[in-house]
């Protein structure tokens, strides 16, 4: 029974927590946010940290400041954790306390960690007591059947969600390397410029005629192999721009959403990207 009630404990406070979030975006951005990691009314984190509080701490609930010293720790662990391996996955960090005192690499701050240590000692104290006495009222046979639907529709959404991450990982990627092909391209054209000018310069030291007649040659030599090399360069150039546009313009639903879900979200190997394609995003929005 410990397990069964400890997957109803999962849900339920999982589909609290994301309505906690989604009320507390209402309240800031004055406008629904689906804050949740996946699709569904549900933040899975919620429902593990929670979950967790309730079943090993309990039995401090009668020592307020050990309850709340001990669900500050616990909860921290689980923040910092959580931000850790999902940022290690899909190589973005969701959350970014950088810029708020007592942080740890940005996972956790020693603010939030004090407002959670309070969340859960009227959690244990106050709301889990009536959360357990209503989910005890549920037939057992039913709340099986709801543990067993909700559990796939989970899995579903976590399996649609994680590819659309992947999905948006290879397309930074590409991005990535149609910008540094044209970082490249203008580094050549520039380079070639630049040779062609200075070799010019150097062979007309001489003397002011033979300057002159070296600039008119130099002239001559970028208006004909020259500027066929450039034209070329320049078609490339503009082949890899439009390639880039189409799929920096590329609309998917669960990027979206997780850009207005997680505007602090940074992405470890494609920072400059994901900051532009954010903007465009946005700009949509």
């Amino acid at each position: 029974m410990k397990i069964y009630f400890m997957l109803l404990y999962f849900f339920t406070y999982g589909i609290l927590g994301w309505m906690t979030e989604v009320a507390y975006a209402a309240v800031v951005e004055r406008k629904f946010v689906n804050r949740g990691f996946l699709n569904g009314p549900i933040c899975p984190i919620y429902g593990v940290g929670v979950s967790v509080v309730v079943h090993f701490l309990t039995p401090l609930s009668e020592n307020l400041l050990l309850l709340y010293l001990a669900s500050t720790i616990l909860v921290t662990v689980l923040e910092g954790l959580t931000g850790y391996v999902m940022d290690r996955i899909f190589h973005h960090k969701w959350w970014d306390y950088t810029n708020r005192p007592f942080n740890i690499g940005g996972y956790v701050c020693l603010l939030f960690s004090l407002v959670w240590g309070v969340a859960c000692v009227f959690i244990v104290k106050l709301l889990h007591p009536g959360i357990h006495k209503a989910l005890s009222w549920i037939p057992v046979p039913v709340g099986i059947v709801l543990i067993v639907i909700f559990g796939i529709v989970l899995f579903v959404d976590l399996y649609v969600t994680a590819s659309a991450i992947l999905k948006l990982n290879r397309r930074l990627e590409r991005l990535e390397e149609i910008a540094g092909e044209l970082r490249e391209l203008s580094d050549r054209m520039g380079e070639n410029i630049y040779e062609n000018v200075m070799g010019t310069m150097e062979r007309s030291l001489e003397n002011r005629k033979k300057l002159e007649e070296a600039t008119l040659e130099h002239k001559e030599k970028l208006e004909g192999v020259t500027a066929e090399t450039r034209k070329k360069l320049e078609n490339h150039m503009a082949e890899l721009e439009q390639r880039y546009e189409e799929i920096a313009a590329q609309r998917g639903k669960v990027s979206r959403r997780l850009v207005k879900a997680f505007p602090k979200m940074e992405s470890r190997l494609h920072k400059d990207i994901l900051e532009e394609l954010k903007t465009r995003i946005k700009d949509r929005l």
